[in-house]
């Protein structure tokens, strides 16, 4: 499970530790529910799955960029910021001002 640009934490699968800008990562441990491995196709799934999630929900959140969330869950910037669009979270936040100055002269 990748918690950041290149930051990775363990789930119970047993993925591999990675480096963040060249010294040694923090992880974590995850416990969940054993009835989550019914809902996807086994550990794998539910490791790519959460670690979307995470990465959505601190996107979402403003404390990382797209690209680090991207990064987090090992998926393109693009690819990223399509899935939170399906999955309702805003890609982009702006201002009353923001959108009449984006938008006024359509």
């Amino acid at each position: 499970m990748v918690v950041r640009d290149g930051l990775k934490a363990r789930l119970s699968s047993g993925s591999k530790w990675a480096m963040f800008s060249g010294r040694m990562t923090s992880t974590i441990k995850i416990d969940f529910p054993a009835t989550l491995l019914l809902h996807d196709k086994g550990p794998a799934a539910l490791e790519r799955r959460s670690r979307f999630l995470l990465a959505l929900k601190f996107f979402e959140l403003g404390e990382i960029t797209s690209g680090q969330a991207a990064s987090m869950c090992g998926m393109g910037r693009v690819a990223f910021l399509y899935e939170s669009s399906r999955c309702g979270v805003p890609v982009v936040e702006l201002s009353d001002e923001e959108l009449i100055r984006e938008f006024g002269h359509a």
